[in-house]
């Protein structure tokens, strides 16, 4: 086997190779990440990998593009989904193709490693290439390691990286510190329904009422993450979940644990279940949960007290 390993960065190749050498397979690294901003950053990821790849005495090869301005074109008409529209595909595409021209037989890529990436879609993407280009892909879910890699790696001393690549990605990282020092706060609502029209609700013991299930998360438009959400809540498998971004409401309320008034950003998700959940009140990990029809909703007094926008913005929106 002559495996060329597209590689986005030293930490996340650590448990990659260490894995691959104990299966008697000596991968060829292949950098080639025009999608990492601004240069300095560039810079430091690919030294950092060179230089650990010496150390190892494994074959590297750089493929040097700082693709920013290509970048920001080709991405800037749809920044929700830039890693599955272009940063993923370019760079994959790109290893196929230099493992096609210089004789590789076998591909993969350290994206296989991190828990943060959209490991299905690359998963696809890279059997799809393997098909178009006539070379297999080596898959591995190299997940399975992150915190041991990711503990070797920090051991070794190797640069760390605190976002995943893109000038926008950055802008996510510091999300959290820029809603505070704005006063907004973000929440995504989750709507699941069932076949009597009524929706599932939770007891929060804070606010002594039943509310919409819901997070937070540093962006709003995020499918994956409302589908981990509610594997985690609901213990239902990720392939019996359906998940539909509807829309977004901003309004201004009195916020109770910041006694002032807030700027509130809610992403509202319609979710359906393929495996049902039958009681109309169940118990999960010591949390209540309970159906409520629309009609409940609205006469139940503590939920119009402390939901009731979020009440009306579903009728706009589902109901």
């Amino acid at each position: 086997m002559k495996l060329l390993l597209h590689t986005c960065c030293a930490p996340c190749s650590v448990y990659c190779i260490d894995t691959l050498r104990k299966e008697g397979i000596e991968p060829v690294l292949y950098w080639y990440n025009p999608n990492i901003h601004p240069y300095i950053e560039y810079k430091a990821r690919r030294d950092c990998l060179k230089e650990y790849a010496k150390s190892i005495n494994v074959q590297a090869i750089f493929e040097e593009e700082y693709g920013l301005d290509e970048f920001c074109k080709n991405v800037c008409n749809n920044l929700k989904s830039r890693c599955v529209n272009y940063c993923y595909p370019v760079r994959l595409r790109k290893t196929f193709e230099y493992a096609k021209k210089n004789g590789y037989d076998t591909v993969s890529t350290t994206l296989l490693y991190s828990i943060y990436q959209n490991h299905e879609f690359i998963k696809s993407y890279m059997e799809k290439l393997s098909e178009e280009f006539g070379i297999a892909f080596l898959y591995r879910d190299f997940r399975e390691g992150f915190w041991k890699g990711h503990e070797k790696a920090k051991e070794l001393e190797l640069y760390m990286q605190k976002y995943c690549g893109c000038i926008f990605s950055e802008e996510d990282r510091y999300q959290k510190k820029i809603d505070k020092d704005m006063n907004i706060s973000r929440h995504s609502i989750i709507i699941i329904q069932n076949k009597k029209n009524e929706y599932l609700q939770y007891f929060d013991k804070e606010w002594q009422s039943y509310l919409f299930l819901n997070c937070k998360l540093p962006n709003g438009k995020d499918s994956n993450a409302i589908i981990s959400r509610i594997e985690d809540l609901l213990r239902i498998r990720k392939d019996n979940i359906e998940v539909k971004y509807c829309d977004s409401r901003k309004h201004k309320k009195f916020s109770q644990s910041a006694k002032k008034e807030k700027e509130y950003i809610h992403y509202f998700y319609k979710v359906e279940l393929l495996e049902e959940l039958e009681n109309n009140e169940f118990k999960i990990n010591g949390v209540n949960y309970k159906w409520f029809s629309y009609k409940e909703l609205l006469q139940d007094k503590r939920i119009q007290e402390v939901n009731s926008d979020i009440v009306q913005f579903v009728k706009e929106i589902y109901v």
